[in-house]
């Protein structure tokens, strides 16, 4: 028997989706782009595009006549706009990117960051600093407990799911949605104990706010974000293995059991650091992904990606419509994300059941 007989060859669906690959990225890179500036421009001080670009070359040490002369706009782009977009590019990257490396080690485009309790715990720690005035940490108390509550719940979770040397997914999903009910449970209390204020200002962080993010906050989000989605997609091989089954993938010289752990922590410090800062961002890491497979196809190096560039160009959208579709309002960011997400998740499950023809 020849070698061309006994191979198999390539799927003109996957030569599709390999195709569509730099079209896409080009897209999505020219709507960030556009989205950037954008943000950047709208607002209550509207500012010209030419204006951006002269103030960012102007900063890279480049005199020119496009660069403001108004104080009140430098100090508008650097202290409020910029770090703001910076934010919105950065914790919309780092969720599409923790939801993909969720939906590849549950094999299931259904999985994303929150099913292993990180957003719950994050709330649920944040609220206690807010209610209780913790203060031990500055001006960081809040982010601080809000990252330490979404790992230790994730923690927490992975730990009770492994067993003989394994981790078993069905107890992982079980134990998220116990961990996430009790942290429910536990912000209900804190917020029936706390005043007004604390209500109020628990809320609003439960909703979602890029509002007032500052440099010093971008850096950490950049820092803890960047690095660790660059772990996860050097991981992509080990993905694209493990979708072939946890036997098949162990053959093939993929350590299953490490690979699950490192990916679990990889999540948590994706979806916590960028949590800690802006409050709970719902469906980013559950739509984007899933979108980009469905456009793209299965492959995880291209998939992450591209999800950290559809990640970034959705939420800097949604943070311009957050601040100007209502005039003198800034809506909470968590609120749009849901908005558009719960019809898409319901959409998604719809089309997984008739695809299968049924629940298993």
């Amino acid at each position: 028997m020849t070698i061309s007989e006994t191979t198999t060859p390539p799927s003109p669906q996957l030569n599709d989706c390999a195709g569509r690959g730099v079209p896409v990225i080009a897209v999505t890179s020219v709507l960030l782009v556009v989205g950037a500036v954008l943000a950047a421009s709208l607002g209550q001080l509207p500012i010209g595009p030419g204006e951006i670009v002269g103030s960012i070359v102007r900063a890279v040490g480049i005199d020119n006549d496009a660069a403001p002369d108004d104080r009140l706009i430098e100090q508008t782009l650097w202290q409020i706009r910029f770090p703001r977009v910076a934010m919105s590019l950065l914790v919309g990257a780092t969720l599409a990117v923790a939801g993909g490396v969720m939906q590849a080690i549950f094999g299931n485009p259904l999985a994303e960051p929150g099913v292993v309790g990180v957003s719950s715990g994050a709330a649920l720690g944040a609220s206690a600093a807010i209610a209780f005035g913790l203060s031990g940490f500055g001006g960081w108390t809040v982010a601080t407990f809000a990252f330490l509550g979404g790992l230790v719940a994730t923690l927490i979770v992975y730990g009770t799911a492994r067993a003989q040397g394994r981790t078993e997914m069905v107890t992982l999903l079980l134990t998220g949605i116990a961990i996430n009910a009790f942290a429910g449970a536990g912000l209900a209390l804190i917020m029936f104990l706390g005043d007004t204020q604390s209500r109020e200002q628990i809320m609003f962080w439960q909703l979602g706010s890029i509002n007032g993010s500052r440099w010093n906050e971008v850096f950490v989000v950049a820092l803890v974000g960047l690095v660790a989605a660059a772990i996860a997609i050097r991981l992509a091989p080990q993905y694209d293995l493990l979708a072939l089954g946890d036997r098949t993938a162990a053959h093939l010289g993929v350590g299953v059991e490490r690979l699950r752990i490192l990916s679990v922590v990889l999540v948590a410090l994706l979806t916590g650091v960028g949590v800690a800062f802006v409050g709970i961002i719902a469906f980013v890491g559950l739509v984007v992904p899933h979108l980009v497979r469905m456009i793209l196809g299965p492959s995880h190096r291209r998939l992450l990606l591209v999800s950290a560039l559809g990640g970034a160009t959705l939420l800097v959208y949604a943070d311009l419509l957050a601040r100007t579709l209502v005039a003198a309002s800034d809506l909470p960011i968590g609120m749009l994300t849901s908005l558009v997400g719960g019809p898409f998740f319901y959409w998604l499950i719809r089309r997984n059941r008739r695809k299968a023809g049924g629940w298993a």
